[in-house]
Formats: structure tokens, sequence, C-alpha cells
């Protein structure tokens, strides 16, 4: 059986699976999915692997008894065997207090996130765009660390209700980092997109060669408030941290940066500047998704901050009936609106600022005011009357990306980016911020 079932395979294998279920109720979840990879260092390729995945997960219940149980094979009798296991598990299971039980059948949206290029790429495809980025960094002496992978694969839920959902999806991510041989300069470049015809790694390759040797005699500059630019890949994993902390039953329990004082929470105030808004959407055509959530609920386009306003929160089933209030199904994708200034417009426009290409090890100081810290790397370059001056050692910083969007001075123009903590693509901006906190050197380069 192939790894990549079409709709109507997979629809016909989960019908195969539910007959055998004596649960009150029954849902399941079917994934394939082929990778492959090319990953290489100090400018030899050290390994080249693929990876075939199935996987059929069952969750039976018995009233609010719930057991789950899962298996890579899928012939009658393993399929029998994962059920008849999962209705076991479920009846030796204390009862589930906040199980909601399973849904009906669903409306979604169409969205589409499977490219044929993505998905025929060979070992050969690999080769060859690495080759080309090795060729540039051997040319200039540089030393290269880089990492190609792609994704073909699916999804498909069903369960005893009648709820069927499929979606299918490519994806590819290249990352690589160049070092200067005597290891004082570094840049980074980090690419993620649906369709492989969008990768360019001779032009990711230019960008990290172009901020490696920028960065080498890097000086030090006193810690402290500064202006600064944010490159996508840098203001990505500050922005992530936000879209992770809007649930509604933490902000409800005093738990997250959406809490107000009394079990309140801040739908509907206003908590970043108004140029803000960040919402989902599955058909986004850069940044496709599945119209479905992991527990089946129907995805659309939705508002979660506009114009700097909390539209929404996201809501399980189980909390949202316990507050009397329609479920809201956490997001698939995410993306943050912008404005037109490119990248050398801010540069231009800032009397004194500092660049940062991307900052790493992000780590939470204080989860009611979203405080995180973490370091620059990779690049991090003065800027004097609109032009940059050198290269400067890196920095910690402290600082909320709440309190950093109320700081906000320009928004360039999103573009889909990967997050180098997650490993999620977003559609994030460049974007120009005042008061920005560095608290303390690093002497990392």
């Amino acid at each position: 059986m192939s790894v990549i079932l079409n709709e109507e395979e997979a629809k016909a294998l989960l019908k195969k699976v539910l007959s055998y279920s004596k649960a009150d109720e029954c849902e399941v979840n079917l994934l394939g999915e082929t990778r492959g990879n090319l990953r290489y260092a100090r400018n030899e390729v050290s390994t080249s692997g693929a990876l075939t995945n199935q996987n059929l997960q069952v969750q039976s219940s018995f009233g609010k008894k719930v057991g789950v149980a899962t298996i890579d094979e899928f012939d009658d009798a393993s399929i029998e065997k994962v059920v008849r296991r999962s209705e076991e598990l479920a009846r030796l299971a204390p009862e589930n207090p906040e199980y909601v039980g399973i849904l009906g059948p669903q409306e979604y949206i169409k969205s589409n996130g499977y490219f044929e290029s993505t998905a025929n790429v060979s070992p050969d495809t690999r080769a060859e765009a690495v080759y080309k980025s090795l060729v540039l960094t051997r040319e200039q002496k540089l030393v290269a660390a880089g990492f190609l992978e792609d994704q073909k694969g699916y999804n498909a839920m069903m369960n005893s209700k009648g709820l069927f959902a499929y979606y299918k999806s490519t994806n590819v991510n290249f990352s690589l980092t160049v070092r200067t041989e005597d290891s004082t300069g570094s840049g980074y470049v980090i690419k993620g997109f649906s369709d492989v015809n969008k990768l360019d790694t001779v032009a990711a390759t230019k960008i990290a060669i172009q901020k490696s040797l920028g960065s080498k005699d890097a000086k030090a500059l006193e810690p402290g408030k500064y202006t600064v630019i944010l490159e996508p890949t840098a203001a990505v994993v500050l922005l992530e941290n936000i879209y992770f902390d809007m649930d509604a039953r933490s902000a409800d329990e005093g738990r997250s940066s959406f809490s107000k004082a009394g079990g309140k929470t801040k739908l509907g105030e206003k908590v970043v500047d108004e140029r803000v808004t960040f919402y989902s959407d599955p058909t986004h055509p850069e940044l496709p998704a599945a119209a479905w959530s992991g527990d089946g609920q129907a995805q659309k386009k939705m508002f979660w901050i506009e114009k700097g306003v909390v539209k929404n929160l996201s809501y399980s089933r189980y909390w949202a009936e316990k507050k009397g209030v329609k479920p809201v199904p956490s997001p698939n994708n995410m993306i943050m609106e912008g404005g037109t200034a490119t990248l050398d417009e801010m540069i231009k426009s800032t009397k004194k600022g500092i660049l940062v290409t991307k900052l790493w090890y992000i780590r939470t100081v204080d989860p009611q005011t979203l405080l995180l810290t973490g370091l620059t790397r990779d690049g991090t370059f003065l800027i004097e009357d609109g032009k940059i001056k050198y290269p400067i050692k890196n920095f910690r910083f402290n600082e909320s990306p709440l309190i950093m969007l109320n700081n906000l001075e320009t928004l360039g123009k999103p573009e889909r980016v990967v997050s180098t903590e997650s490993n999620q693509n977003y559609m994030v901006p460049p974007m120009k911020i005042r008061e920005f906190t560095f608290s303390s050197l690093s002497d990392a380069v």
C-alpha cells in the first residue's frame, strides 16, 4: 500500500477501521508521510537521509472513559487488534471529566498545500540545490553547515458520527550557517515553502555569506535600550510566544499575558499598536494549512488581534461549554499584517540603532507579562545615520513582545519565515522597534 493515500483510499481505510468498533464512540486518525534530507558541515555533505512513516490512531470511549491505541501496520488483523486494544484501555481508564464527545459531520473550506514540484523532489534534486550553495561558500573560503529537508504527506480522520476530514501537504525547509575560517564572523539564513520552486538556495546563501563577512571583528557596545530593526527570522521567535499564549482557559485562570485581575481576560481590549493585526487563514496562498483542527472542528479565516485589539482567544470545546460560549479551535497558521517599507528603507531612516538578524535560546522570564530573554546571534550590526557602520558583539535581551509591539515604529512587507525555536512556518514582516532592552553582552559569535 502506498504511504500517501488519496482522499478516497483514506476514507475506505478509515471506514474499515470503524467497522470493527464496539465502543459508544470511536474516532480514528490516520497519517502518512515521506521525508528526505541532506545535511552538510565544513563544506562537505555528511548525511543523506529518508524517512517513511505511517500511523493509525484509534480513540474509543464508553461514556467518559477513553482509551487510545496506535499502530503502523494496516492489515485486517492488525487493525482489529488496535481497535480492541483501545477499547480495553477505555474500560480500564478512569472517567475523564473534561471529555465532551466526538463531533458530527462538518463543512470545511478548501485549502491547497500540496505541490507536485515538492512531492517529486529526489536525492538528485537535493544534491543539486546544495551543490549550488556549496560552490559559493567554497569559492570565498568560508565554512558552511546546512540542512535541506522536504516532506510530503497527508492527515485524515473519521469518527462513528460520520465526520470525515482529509488534508494533503508538502513542505521544504532550507537552513544555512556560514562562518569565516577564523570563526569571527557568522551569518545565517532559513527559508521555508510549500512549493520547492520558490526555494532559491543561491540567493539564500548569498545572504548568509554577506552577513558572515560583514560580522567579522565585532566591537563591543554598551547594553541598554536601543532602536532595533528585527529581520523576520529574529522577530518570529518573539511573536510566536504571543500566539502560543492566546488560550482562553489559561487567560481565565490567570496564567497568561491575556489574563486580568478577577478572573477576566483581555478580550476586546487594545493590547498593542493599532498597526498590529494577526489572523489565521487555511487558504492563505503563501502559508496554506489544513482547514480542520485536531478534534475535527472547522477552521476558517479568524482575526486574533485586529488593529491592536484582542478579537479572539482559542476555546476548547470543554472550556467553551463551561463558559457558555462557542468553541474556537487553535489556529493552524498565523499571519501578521505589515506595511510596505523595505529593510533598506528602515535602515536609511534610522539615526542610531541595531540591526538584529537572528535571536535564539528564547526562555520565559515572566509568563504574565510575557517577558522573554535570549541572545542575538549570527550577525548583529550598529546603524548610524542611515547606514550600517560596523558589526557589534552579541547581546542578551530581556523584552516582552507585547511591550515591543507597543513601541512599534515601522512595519515592512510580510514574508514566510521558519521559527528556529519551534520549526513552525509563519508570515511575519521585518519591524523597527524603539527602546528594545539589551541587558548584557555575550561573547558568542
